[in-house]
């Protein structure tokens, strides 16, 4: 066995708490990282992780190993970063954690560019509407929509995108148009859970921020999810403009308050400051500035 691969092996059971997690984010079988495990605690002569039949834990000596291994391995990544550089051939698996409906429509566009021309690169795209631990999920970046909330990240900015109100003409003919958001209070408001603050809603008019309290009987931590509920005429939405570009060409859709802006989504690409960037994901996060700054969602 590669001293290596049962590093990597290691850290990512370590993370995962599991080796059935840590073997699925390796791409082997559960019985494979067990056995890597146990190599490598046997070479080193010492327990790393504490097993039992419900979770994996660190030993005192493994937590220490763990922190050394993360080092070294980033260390490794970014030599090899380096040779690649100087060879103008990247290669290597990147690991990417993105929005469900994003990361399978857009994102995925701007990441068969970037394959094209960086055949030996392999990607990993998780997509999930759940915020993630990047370093304990064992990610390279996460793309994220909404502010950063984990100080001890990096965000490289894509670009902001509208958000905007809408409904159906169906839903606004038997229930009324809201001339102003606070009337948003006597209307079906479906939430957008994985939001900051998913029960306000926030407007700008001119200089001036406000936000008003809304309620519904719908709630989703899918933004899709929003705009198929609303599309069936039950209620009022908020969702990236993104999501509704052909619903307001067809008709279907008209959105609410155009005189007011609602807050702009930043879109972020959000990795960990400890992290040594590997040459490729360098290359692939200035792609998808570029990418997307040749982009407009309004």
């Amino acid at each position: 066995m590669d001293t290596l691969v049962g590093m990597e092996t290691f850290i990512a059971v370590a993370k995962q708490k599991s080796f059935t997690g840590g073997a699925k984010v390796q791409g082997i079988s559960t019985k494979l990282a067990s056995k890597y495990v146990a190599k490598l605690e046997s070479k080193l002569g010492a327990q790393l992780l504490n097993r039992t039949t419900r979770s994996v834990t660190l030993t005192e000596t493994g937590n220490v190993y763990f922190d050394r291994c993360v080092t070294i391995l980033d260390q490794f990544n970014e030599l090899e970063g380096v040779i690649q550089a100087k060879q103008s051939d990247l290669a290597g698996p990147i690991r990417i954690a993105a929005p469900t409906s994003f990361g399978s429509n857009e994102l995925v566009k701007a990441l068969n560019l970037f394959k094209k021309n960086n055949p030996r690169v392999s990607i990993d795209l998780q997509l999930s509407d759940q915020r993630i631990s990047i370093v304990e999920d064992g990610f390279d970046l996460a793309i994220r929509f909404g502010d950063l909330e984990d100080s001890s990240l990096i965000a490289r900015k894509l670009l902001s995108m509208n958000v905007v109100v809408f409904s159906t003409p169906g839903y606004l003919e038997r229930n009324g148009i809201p001339k102003h958001p606070e009337a948003l209070s006597t209307h079906d408001c479906f939430i957008f859970s994985s939001s900051v603050d998913p029960m306000h809603w926030k407007f700008k008019h001119g200089r001036r921020t406000f936000a008003v309290p809304i309620k519904g009987s719908f709630r989703s931590n899918s933004p899709e999810a929003i705009v198929r509920m609303v599309l069936s005429g039950a209620g009022i939405g908020r969702v990236p403009v993104y999501l509704l570009e052909k619903h307001l060409e067809s008709g279907e859709v008209t959105t609410l308050f155009e005189n007011l802006q609602t807050d702009d989504f930043a879109l972020n690409a959000i990795y960990p400051p400890s992290r040594h960037l590997t040459s490729r994901i360098r290359a692939l996060i200035d792609h998808l500035i570029e990418y997307f700054q040749n982009r407009t969602y309004k």
